[in-house]
């Protein structure tokens, strides 16, 4: 994958591409989460559940935590869930 363009005389954040974006919202989390240590248990129907926050479950791209009324995607739960910035998530999703 390219790296996000920059725009340093400015120092303005890093810009992602459409595409780039895209590609992070639909990254499958479970592949993800396991590269970062996340503790996860499967459920049924392919679900996974984040244990250290019981209820979370998670499928493919998509997560979802009904007893918060909560859910979205991949870049939505590193944003929400594990309170990195979007450009952050980006990274960690896109280059990890």
């Amino acid at each position: 994958m390219t790296t996000p363009s920059s725009n340093s005389a400015r120092g303005a954040a890093p810009r992602w591409t459409r595409e780039q974006i895209r590609a992070a919202r639909v990254a499958p989390l479970v592949p993800l989460l396991q590269r970062r240590r996340l503790p996860l248990r499967e459920r049924e129907a392919g679900n996974f559940e984040l244990t250290s926050h019981p209820g979370l479950l998670l499928k493919d791209s998509y997560w979802r935590w009904p007893q918060r009324d909560l859910a979205g995607n991949a870049i939505d739960f590193f944003v929400q869930i594990l309170g990195l910035s979007f450009h952050d998530a980006m990274r960690a999703i896109l280059y990890s």
